[in-house]
């Protein structure tokens, strides 16, 4: 049995990342974290694993490169068929099947939930198959509260566990409101924009904003 979060968006480039290498920065040192990227499209000019290494101050321990790399900034199934490639959630659960039962996984999805990964799974597949507590990853601006609540709705169908949210982008209170009333879950961070963000900066962040009633290291004893 696994032990972590699924870092999960309401869509593609909402922040999952800063926010992956924002969580290394909170609880590092409460649990031996380790940062897994199963899928990354568009490798040639996007490279998570690598941003989060920079930002989040990563040791090599804290991070696992293995997986599936794809050429093109298009959703993953596509990215595969153009690349002659098969995305198989059985394999990808395999990767970490060695790994020791000690680590605490922050695995970053690619997209949303509802992301194609071949003819017949989605990203929530591979959710499911791990089965860890999913952290959701939403934008603070107009529309975020249909896109939140319509990728939550997802989640629980599948009877996957919500862990909570944090929204990015400039603080708008009507939203986590709403958010957290309809939803029935806690916003437990606002990450705003950072101009040329840097690993002292996100730290800082981490250590004073996010999560501090502590409530995501639940999950990750």
């Amino acid at each position: 049995m696994l032990h972590g979060l699924f870092i999960t968006g309401t869509g593609t480039s909402v922040g999952k990342t800063v926010v992956a290498a924002a969580l290394l920065h909170r609880y590092r040192a409460s649990a031996p974290l380790r940062y897994w990227k199963p899928i990354q499209t568009g490798i040639e000019q996007d490279d998570d694993t690598g941003m989060v290494r920079r930002l989040g101050a990563c040791t090599d321990r804290e991070l696992l490169c293995d997986g599936i790399r794809l050429a093109g900034p298009v959703s993953p199934h596509l990215a595969a068929e153009l690349s002659e490639v098969d995305i198989r959630i059985a394999e990808l659960c395999d990767c970490i099947a060695g790994e020791p039962a000690s680590t605490r996984w922050i695995i970053e999805g690619a997209g949303g939930v509802l992301v194609p990964l071949n003819e017949s799974e989605m990203m929530i597949d591979l959710m499911a198959c791990l089965q860890l507590p999913v952290l959701v990853v939403a934008r603070a601006e107009l529309g975020t509260i249909n896109h939140t609540l319509l990728t939550l709705e997802a989640l629980r169908v599948r009877a996957l566990q919500v862990a909570g949210t944090v929204m990015v982008g400039v603080r708008n209170a009507g939203n986590r409101d709403a958010i957290e009333r309809y939803g029935n879950i806690s916003v437990l961070g606002e990450l705003p924009f950072v101009a040329d963000l840097t690993p002292g900066k996100l730290g800082l962040w981490a250590n004073s904003e996010l999560d501090p009633s502590g409530h995501l290291l639940n999950y990750l004893k």
